[in-house]
């Protein structure tokens, strides 16, 4: 069965960029790609707080056919004949959008850039991409302003050794290592106040659970957790870095806006997300 990527776009640069990339790992992996644009109708309110439509749905259903049929085009003329892309539009929320066509699909990536149209362009990540991250069980991933692909030689798992083997995403990690034929990094990131013997013991058991793929284990000991993974990856020349978006602080880490920084994790890595198992 031929794999799947899904690419939703606002048709901002960034999202551009996130489609390139996505086409690029599309045709290295043998890949369709599915590019969607998902929008809702803008309404005004007046005196009585009734939504009142500001343009009719058929007209603005219309204008988003055409762009995302013309982003289609343009990427056609220059991706070789063997990609098959298609492109849909839909009226509804994005989230859920994503989790109905995620759900009949079983996508091998999300794709979407790390800004949005507008008002996010001020946060490090859009907010549809965060709640990507949050709620889809699907892999998603993150792709920085200007990244492109040259390939995934080298792959960096950053993770807290907290209960991480219940929860390991494994077959996820496995099918994108084994798929590239890349080198596997395990970035310990726990804080110091952690149980040594657990991590021990949650160590030991990484190790089992990963040893085909002859993963090499550092530790971070950066007390600034965000900055001690951007510094091993720009060093080490990761081409991805995988995150489990568990409820704890790394994933706030890594993309929340800070008052001391203009951006937190500024790399120009991709950051895959893949979710704990159930």
């Amino acid at each position: 069965m031929m794999k799947t990527i899904i690419v939703p776009t606002d048709f901002s640069p960034v999202a551009i960029n996130a489609m390139e990339y996505a086409v690029d790992l599309a045709l290295a992996v043998d890949a369709s790609v599915m590019l969607l644009h998902v929008y809702q109708a803008p309404v005004s309110y007046d005196n009585s707080d009734i939504p009142l439509p500001l343009m009719d749905i058929g007209e603005l259903e219309k204008i988003n056919k055409e762009r995302i049929d013309e982003l289609k085009e343009q990427v056609q003329r220059v991706a070789p004949d063997k990609l098959a892309i298609t492109a849909e539009v839909r009226l509804g929320d994005l989230l859920d959008e994503l989790k109905a066509i995620c759900a009949a699909s079983h996508p091998f990536a999300v794709v979407m850039g790390t800004k949005g149209a507008g008002f996010v362009e001020r946060l490090l990540v859009g907010s549809s991409t965060l709640s990507a991250i949050r709620h889809l069980t699907a892999p998603v991933l993150v792709i920085p302003p200007g990244a492109v692909f040259n390939g995934i030689q080298r792959i960096g798992f950053a993770c807290d050794f907290k209960k991480i083997v219940d929860a390991a995403p494994a077959a996820a990690i496995k099918e994108w290592v084994t798929t590239f034929n890349a080198t596997l990094s395990v970035l310990n990131v726990d804080d110091k106040n952690s149980n040594i013997k657990d991590s021990a013991e949650q160590s030991v058991l990484l190790y089992s659970l990963l040893q085909e793929l002859r993963p090499k284990y550092f530790y971070i000991d950066n007390p600034d957790v965000e900055t001690g993974i951007s510094a091993f990856a720009e060093s080490n020349d990761v081409d991805l870095l995988i995150v489990i978006p568990r409820k704890h602080r790394l994933l706030d880490l890594l993309f929340q806006k800070s008052h001391t920084k203009e951006l937190v994790f500024h790399s120009r890595i991709p950051i895959l997300s893949v979710h704990e198992k159930d």
